[in-house]
């Protein structure tokens, strides 16, 4: 979410324009400029955290987190130190082990509160004794029934974008990195797992020590207690999953050690030592999240057919597009994710072909045109480049960002050559490693090693600061996709189906025979298709959600399905397609029974989701 703000200091672009080796065991970034934040209250350019060391006690019964955030930190000759807060209650605080004054500022909605600590010249290390309240927006506390097995409960966090202050007082602005030791307690039957060094089993006191020596930013500081197992894939590679899922994991997850080799093909070594996931329980916002050593996935990729893999893809290029190069600011967040959607389809080319490739990029083109029509009336939120300022920063978080982001990068990579744009981006993270960018450093970047190097006159202005899709785009095309659409055509005009054209067909193909379904397609038409493929009772989540939406579009009733689309929602927290199928209802005049299903669906959502949905809905929790 974007604005153009102050360029790193001269000083750090000479070290990472001549920086040659990565250097993940480094505790900080080289003394730099910070750019202006308007999400964080900290004034890192005083005074930065450098290292976290985290002593804590998670407590199911009170649902708290509550214990001690100490800080090594690097004062700049300033008398005072700011971090965020959010709903935290704070006890104590220390400077250099001693007590010190400290204090809360006025409440913001969006940012919460700033917490002042006073500091001397002399002090390295700050101390804040904490705990969460019942209002913390990171965690979502779950009962057993609303996991997997339905014997234990289970807590998970969500840091992205700026809720890591509302479970650790912290600066949390993505520019800050730094490196963290934590101690946390759970109750002995549980585990507990972070984006750090992970235990393989559980401790006989439930206590457990986590190291993440790679610098990161704060909102991929992630911790998930619950009664989980874990099976490796390969040496560096496994799930955490609950015992109930974790073979079904392990399966659909098996070509995860065969993605991290197809990533380093592409473009250098994988940083990070481990990369595992943990399948969550379905509550959890987003299809993943990129936390460094341990993605966290939603269970509704597990189609039992790898289908919806690309996924783990997304979140492993992520190591690179996001936790080794960073987007400065939550303006910036396109560097973050147009350069993860392209590299994850580049992935899945290299493993499954290209056909698959470009039906994952065409989906994501259409999600794209969607977008940009919902965004009609606020055309400057289609830019790559946002001013977020005063709104949440979540609200950039669109297919602009994802899909326009990765038109954009592949538009230039047809422009300039594959083996010339692959040299750059290898460069480009080598270059940036560990470090934060603005989306102005990196035209500075792409101008002089890219397209002035190569004598390329090309657009980058217009993809980045101006609103839609410039008419150069690349045109992306699916030949499975011309053959879906043609079939489709066929059953609608013969009335009739013929399934043995579609038993070899991949998700991709389905998502797209159910996408193109008619504007005037009737209520029978959609039962035959119904009856011949039980769409209604799909198991596969993607095709299930795109159904749905097309039957609340129509007004389709048959066939159970408004049972499950009910149940769908109920269970299911997955933002994206939540937010789909209520903004479905809502787009039919269906409000009301929206209304329905929400009350009850949302005790289940996290807060990510249901702070969308509250605006969608225009419902006020009481």
């Amino acid at each position: 979410m974007k604005k153009t703000f102050l360029l790193l200091s001269t000083a750090f672009a000479l070290f990472t324009n001549c920086k040659n080796e990565k250097a993940p065991e480094q505790a900080q970034e080289p003394t730099k400029t910070y750019v202006e934040e308007s999400h964080s209250f900290a004034q890192p350019n005083k005074a930065v955290i450098t290292h976290l060391n985290l002593d804590i006690e998670v407590d199911f019964n009170t649902e708290k987190v509550s214990g001690t955030a100490t800080y090594d930190i690097k004062n700049n000759n300033s008398n005072t130190i700011v971090l965020d807060t959010k709903y935290l209650e704070v006890q104590s605080v220390l400077a250099n082990g001693q007590p010190t004054e400290f204090s809360l500022g006025e409440f913001n909605e969006q940012l919460g509160k700033p917490l002042t600590i006073t500091i001397k010249e002399d002090t390295k290390t700050i101390s804040v004794n904490y705990n969460t309240t019942n209002k913390t927006e990171a965690l979502q506390w779950l009962s057993p029934q609303q996991t997997a097995d339905k014997n234990h409960p289970f807590l998970f966090t969500q840091g992205q974008a700026i809720l890591t202050r509302t479970w650790i007082p912290i600066q949390d602005s993505p520019q800050v990195r730094i490196t963290y030791d934590a101690t946390v307690k759970v109750p002995v039957e549980l585990m507990a797992v972070m984006s750090a060094e992970n235990p393989k089993e559980k401790t006989k006191d439930g206590v457990y020590h986590f190291k993440m020596k790679q610098a990161i930013s704060p909102y991929l500081i992630a911790l998930a207690v619950g009664d989980i197992e874990y099976k490796p894939v390969s040496d560096r590679t496994g799930v955490y999953a609950e015992k109930s899922m974790i073979e079904a994991a392990h399966y659909e997850f098996s070509d995860m050690e065969n993605m991290v080799a197809a990533a380093e093909n592409l473009y250098g070594t994988y940083d990070w030592d481990q990369f595992d996931v943990i399948v969550l329980p379905p509550s959890f916002p987003f299809g993943g999240m990129e936390n460094p050593r341990l993605t966290f996935a939603t269970p509704t990729v597990i189609a039992g057919d790898k289908s919806l893999t690309s996924l783990i893809a997304h979140e492993l290029a992520h190591s690179w597009s996001g936790n080794l190069v960073t987007n400065a600011t939550w303006n910036d967040f396109w560097l973050n994710e147009g350069f993860t959607v392209y590299f994850e389809i580049r992935i899945m080319e290299a493993l499954y072909g290209n056909d698959r490739a470009n039906m994952i990029a065409l989906i994501g083109r259409q999600d794209l045109t969607e977008e940009i029509e919902a965004l009609k009336d606020t055309p400057e939120a289609t830019k790559l480049k946002l001013d977020l300022k005063g709104q949440n920063p979540d609200d950039g978080m669109n297919s602009i960002a994802y899909d326009k982001g990765y038109l954009f990068l592949r538009t230039l990579e047809e422009t300039v050559g594959r083996e010339k744009f692959d040299a750059f981006i290898k460069d480009y993270f080598n270059t940036h490693a560990f470090s934060t960018l603005t989306t102005e450093d990196f035209v500075e970047y792409l101008n002089t090693n890219l397209l002035q190097k190569n004598n390329i006159t090309f657009n980058v202005e217009e993809w980045i600061y101006q609103p839609g899709v410039p008419d150069n785009q690349s045109k992306i095309v699916s030949d499975k996709f011309n053959n879906v659409e043609a079939t489709l055509q066929k059953y609608l005009d013969q009335n009739s189906v013929e399934d043995s054209v579609t038993k070899e067909w991949t998700t991709q193909e389905w998502v797209h025979f159910v996408r193109n379904l008619p504007e005037d397609i009737t209520t029978d038409q959609l039962a035959m298709l119904d009856n011949a493929f039980d769409f209604s009772n799909a198991s596969n989540s993607h095709i299930a959600m795109v159904w749905f939406e097309q039957a609340i579009k129509h007004n389709y009733h048959n066939n159970n399905v408004d049972k499950n689309i009910d149940s769908f929602l109920t269970r299911v927290g997955r933002r994206w397609y939540v937010e789909t199928l209520f903004r479905a209802f809502k787009n039919a005049n269906r409000v009301d029974e929206a209304l329905v299903i929400y009350k009850k669906a949302r005790p289940n959502y996290h807060s990510v989701t249901a702070g969308t949905i509250d605006k969608l809905l225009g419902y006020s929790p009481e």
